[in-house]
């Protein structure tokens, strides 16, 4: 183009604006409220419908991954509160909605709420499994908070006395929807600890909508289960019901009767084990009784138990030859310990501390005399290397060549030597030096040689 801008292919600028949504904030983690329309459930689990108001429409898609997850099947009509994020389908330049989450509307506020203690507590690690206790396998006493005229204690207690009678069960009745609820329930379990009589506590109630469960999913209740020293079932609604205190919980139960049989092993089926392992220990006696009958046969066949006589003197004979084997080494092992003991011993000899030392000392002797007179030939040498020098610096000597007659001319400061006619000039003053004392003249007259 003239104006040199870029130009942009259809993929880079529907991938820029998927970019743009995305990074955003508000669009990146959304609520909506809106009617279904338009509902496809595909044949690979993903939800493709629209949400819609009485002024816009909004294309949406609910993964597989995601809708397994629904508490509830969505259909054409239903009022729903949504959550999720906007972005694009880059192949279509469509923005849409992905929808991660999904509930009935006219429960949101509870639901929000419910999703906000949910986060709360999981991020304080009330949700890890390290902290989780097991549940006794033999659990002797059991203790049930629930109604005591709801389907759910009826249920518990059954399927207790049905898979094990002999255990007992402590029923504390409380409230399970209501105002008083929540606090009927921590009064509970708080009791049943103090009281110290179970060794599992059932805490749950029938099934039913998100208000009439909300009981189970306040914060209080869940700190409560969380700090119980007995471990807590949860038993609460139905199989697609969760609440807080599932997730606080040691252990949760789909229904009341899951959690009663999660909490007690089945006597039947514990006899029926017991019965396989004493059958299986009858027959693993007969087989070790049969193998040492035959082994006593063989035993009593063999020749040692017809005549132990004759095993007891191969056996003597055979013990007199290990003797006089062990006296032979013993022996020969003591010979040559005691030949290196006397090698030992004149090695250790030769190196006694005295011989050392008296041989140490004639060394020194030597070495000292050849010390000395090597110190003396040397001082000689450099006596005479002295005398030679002294005698060659005299002959040197600037004095002894002006006692032949020579001076030295230096100016009148004595800072020059003057060596040249050519240093001075007429009239300067000189002086000269001579072997004796020294002359101060003047320059009169200069005669160069030709």
């Amino acid at each position: 183009m003239a104006d040199g801008s870029r130009i942009f292919s259809i993929k880079d600028i529907n991938h820029y604006i998927r970019l743009k949504l995305e990074s955003d904030q508000l669009l990146g983690d959304v609520w909506l409220r809106g009617e279904i329309s338009n509902f496809t459930h595909h044949s690979s689990g993903h939800m493709y419908f629209t949400l819609k108001d009485k002024d816009s429409r909004l294309k949406c898609i609910m993964f597989a991954s995601h809708n397994q997850k629904l508490p509830f099947l969505p259909k054409e009509g239903t009022k729903v509160l949504a959550r999720g994020n906007i972005s694009v389908f880059e192949r279509d330049g469509a923005y849409q909605f992905y929808v991660t989450q999904m509930q009935p509307d006219g429960i949101g506020s509870l639901y929000l709420a419910y999703e906000q203690l949910k986060r709360k507590l999981e991020a304080e690690g009330l949700f890890d499994a390290s902290r989780k206790r097991l549940i006794p396998r033999f659990p002797t006493a059991i203790g049930v908070i629930t109604s005591p005229t709801g389907a759910a204690v009826r249920d518990i207690i059954i399927t207790l006395q049905r898979r094990h009678p002999s255990v007992s069960v402590l029923l504390f009745p409380v409230l399970v929807q209501g105002i008083g609820a929540a606090p009927a329930i921590v009064k509970a379990i708080e009791m049943m600890n103090q009281m110290s009589e179970v060794d599992v506590l059932i805490v749950g109630r029938g099934g039913g909508s998100l208000e009439e469960l909300w009981a189970f999913n306040e914060e209080s209740v869940a700190r409560s289960i969380a700090s119980s020293t007995i471990p807590v079932i949860s038993a609460v609604g139905h199989e697609t019901d969760f609440t807080i205190a599932d997730f606080v919980a040691d252990l949760r139960a789909a229904t009341p009767t899951a959690a009663a049989e999660l909490a007690v092993p089945n006597l039947l089926d514990l006899q029926s084990q017991l019965n396989q392992l004493r059958s299986r220990m009858l027959q693993t006696l007969r087989m070790t009784l049969r193998n040492r009958k035959e082994q006593l046969a063989r035993v009593k066949r063999s020749p040692l138990f017809g005549n132990p006589r004759r095993y007891i003197l191969q056996q003597a004979e055979r013990l007199d030859r290990l003797k006089e084997r062990l006296e032979s080494r013993t022996y020969r092992q003591t010979e040559r310990s005691r030949e290196k003991f006397m090698r030992l011993h004149a090695s250790l000899a030769s190196m006694h501390p005295g011989e050392k030392a008296a041989f140490a000392a004639k060394r020194l002797q030597g070495a000292t005399r050849r010390l000395e007179a090597s110190m003396y030939t040397g001082m000689k040498q450099r006596r005479m290397h002295v005398t030679s020098a002294i005698r060659q610096l005299d002959a040197l000597s600037p004095l002894k060549v002006m006692s032949r007659g020579y001076s030295l001319v230096y100016d009148d400061k004595e800072k020059q030597l003057i060596k040249s006619i050519h240093d001075v000039q007429l009239g300067d003053s000189i002086k000269v030096k001579l072997s004796d004392g020294h002359l101060e003249c003047q320059v009169w007259e200069m005669k160069g040689e030709s």
